[in-house]
């Protein structure tokens, strides 16, 4: 098949859905498929198959462009159109495919209205930004044949299909090379930005300051971090991903307060690197992370984080054993299927792709 992938988020900026993209990409061409990458321009020489999309400046997420313009005669000929965001790139996306009277996939990655209080000064213009976006994107997802997201939960008004995005379970292993190997590491990495609240591990970081912290990324809240991490804290930038499998082995337990993630890739690569995590009880880590592969505690509980930190320090697990149903290849399979089920019958529903595998239900615990 050729497959377009349309996003308005991938390369230079690092994030998840970058590298989830990048993954699919590399895993459907080593099974006989082309997917191009349709994407926003910006500082990045594209590749085979890649499309840039003329774009500007994201005066309101720094990073991020905002694509302007692009002919849709311009693309090349497309079996399936699979769309990975709601903004220029992604309706372009949708509009190629009705046009072409093609199948059209969306998979929701992110939880955009989150991102208004981030980035707008006042909470009342943020809050009904957020009740004027979620309908809008409402619509636009219920125009796709198929809608995946990674899992059973997702704040959206429409049926969708539970196909957890994965990770490369074969890149991501426990390494012998030990960064700290006289020291007790606590790490996490990711962007430093308002929704993954990095603050919070900040004041864990203060109740326990026999402990090391290593906080491995970038974004618009680096600088105050920064200035507001106690001496244990390390703030250092986005490593090289050959690099991360090493990070997550070296680190004694992973930690993260997010509220806003849709699957949280990093917490799984630490999982498949053997080392435990230790996350806010909020969804997706309700369904993703349990006792066979970390622990939960209540967002804003300092106290409890730093219970939780303990445990995860004095307990042995199976972590690798706990998350390999997110086995990339897997998903990839999965994948596959949905999209040979819409080339053939026009739609597909939640029941083509429901098995033991994606009963996220198995794996929670109540805290």
């Amino acid at each position: 098949m050729k497959i377009g992938f349309f996003t308005d988020s991938y390369f230079p900026e690092i994030d998840g859905v970058t590298y989830t993209i990048k993954l699919w990409r590399e895993e459907l061409e080593q099974d006989g498929h082309e997917v191009y990458v349709v994407y926003p321009d910006g500082d990045y020489e594209p590749g085979d198959r890649e499309i840039p999309v003329k774009s500007v400046s994201n005066p309101f997420y720094p990073g991020y462009r905002i694509p302007v313009f692009k002919r849709p005669s311009t693309l090349p000929e497309l079996d399936v159109v699979h769309c990975h965001g709601p903004a220029t790139v992604g309706v372009l996306g949708r509009y190629y495919a009705r046009k072409h009277d093609l199948p059209a996939v969306y998979t929701h990655h992110t939880p955009i209205e989150e991102y208004f209080h981030q980035n707008v000064k006042f909470e009342s213009i943020a809050d009904a930004l957020s009740r004027l976006y979620v309908p809008l994107e409402n619509a636009l997802l219920r125009s796709f044949d198929i809608v995946t997201a990674s899992t059973s939960r997702i704040e959206r008004d429409v049926e969708h299909v539970q196909l957890p995005v994965g990770i490369d379970m074969e890149f991501f292993q426990p390494t012998d090379e030990d960064w700290y190997p006289d020291r007790t590491v606590i790490g996490y990495s990711g962007r430093l930005s308002m929704e993954k609240n990095v603050s919070e591990i900040l004041r864990v970081a203060e109740t326990l300051p026999e402990y090391d912290f290593v906080i491995v990324g970038d974004g618009p809240y680096r600088d105050c971090l920064e200035r507001e991490a106690p001496d244990n804290v390390e703030i250092r930038g986005f490593l090289p991903r050959e690099e991360l499998p090493i990070f997550y082995s070296s680190i004694d337990a992973f930690v993260t307060a997010s509220t806003a993630d849709t699957l949280g890739l990093s917490t799984l690569e630490a999982n498949a690197c053997g080392t435990p995590v230790v996350a806010s009880d909020v969804p997706p880590f309700d369904r993703t992370i349990g006792p066979d592969n970390g622990e939960r505690f209540a967002y804003g509980d300092l106290e409890a984080m730093a219970d939780a930190v303990e445990r995860c320090l004095r307990s042995d697990r199976d972590t690798r054993a706990a998350i390999e149903r997110y086995d990339v290849r897997q998903t990839l399979e999965h994948l596959e299927h949905l999209y040979r089920t819409v080339r053939s019958s026009g739609t597909a529903s939640p029941t083509d792709v429901t098995d033991d595998w994606f009963s996220d239900d198995s794996h929670s615990s109540p805290k």
